[in-house]
């Protein structure tokens, strides 16, 4: 059965793989990027048998391909930014496919400084437009004709709503801002509804989540990054974009324009005081 490590973009995805990997992949809890081989991206190119040539055509193949996933494996983690919603009538995943799953959400005041970042956009109207546009979706543009690698995201509101509020199966959520606060007691949790998931009742082996923790911290990873790269890095024009880039630096106070704050608040201002993210600004009121 899958175990979905699922979020919105540069939402804190691959510090929680990284810190999954390391403990279940690994014998003393170091973590090096090969051991994110073990939570690969869906949908991706390998798990299905033909090629997919237009946007949105994946949708088709998700069930039959998670069938095949579910019958390979007994359990097995997947990484997706896909949204939890059904295209062309097909669902994403279903409770005969899925175990559960890990959503990491994201103050979307930082999320939009990483996407300007990451995707290389001119400014932070291109990052807005990104969050806020609900047929919104990914693929490999470097594939060109390839969309295996599909993932529909809808807007940054409807995507989290899509996984939390499911009623098929299990969900964790974790918020990015208590992952950097406490990341050890954020670690315990996940470790802790994964075993329970899969129905293990063992302790945990404390040595080995402080040394995941350890070895994923964010100052660690952007120096492997700079010494050997990252394959989830994107370049873009030649232009080579740093996968780990601000981390605990990355600060909206510090970067968004008084009007482009005024419309993220303005636009998501229901989400902020839901997840108390209003707490951090006096704006949304």
């Amino acid at each position: 059965m899958i175990i979905w490590v699922a979020s919105y973009p540069k939402s804190g995805n691959t510090w929680i793989r990284s810190i999954i990997s390391s403990y279940f992949y690994s014998e003393d809890g170091l973590f090096n990027f090969n051991l994110l081989k073990n939570i690969s991206q869906y949908p991706a190119s390998k798990y299905f048998n033909k090629e997919i040539t237009k946007p949105g055509e994946v949708s088709f193949y998700w069930k039959a391909s998670q069938e095949e996933i579910v019958k390979n494996k007994k359990d097995i983690f997947l990484k997706t930014h896909n949204a939890l919603v059904a295209l062309n009538g097909r669902y994403f995943t279903s409770e005969s496919h899925t175990l559960g799953a890990i959503y990491i959400i994201r103050d979307p005041r930082n999320v939009i400084t990483s996407l300007k970042n990451h995707y290389d956009f001119k400014d932070y109207e291109d990052a807005f437009n990104f969050l806020t546009n609900q047929k919104k979706y990914l693929w490999d543009e470097r594939k060109k004709n390839d969309y295996s690698g599909f993932q529909f995201l809808g807007s940054w509101s409807d995507h989290y709503k899509s996984w939390i509020h499911n009623k098929m199966f299990k969900i964790l959520l974790i918020k990015y801002e208590d992952l950097q606060k406490d990341t050890y007691s954020c670690a315990c949790k996940i470790i802790e509804f994964i075993l329970s998931l899969k129905g293990e009742k063992i302790e945990i082996n404390n040595k080995k989540i402080l040394n995941c923790i350890e070895s994923t911290k964010f100052d660690l990873l952007k120096k492997k990054e700079n010494e050997s790269g990252f394959s989830e890095s994107v370049s873009k024009n030649k232009k080579k974009r740093f996968f780990f880039y601000l981390g605990p630096n990355n600060k909206w106070q510090q970067k968004l324009s008084s009007e482009i704050l005024s419309k993220v608040e303005k636009q998501f201002k229901e989400d902020l005081e839901y997840f108390n993210y209003s707490d951090l600004s006096g704006n949304v009121n």
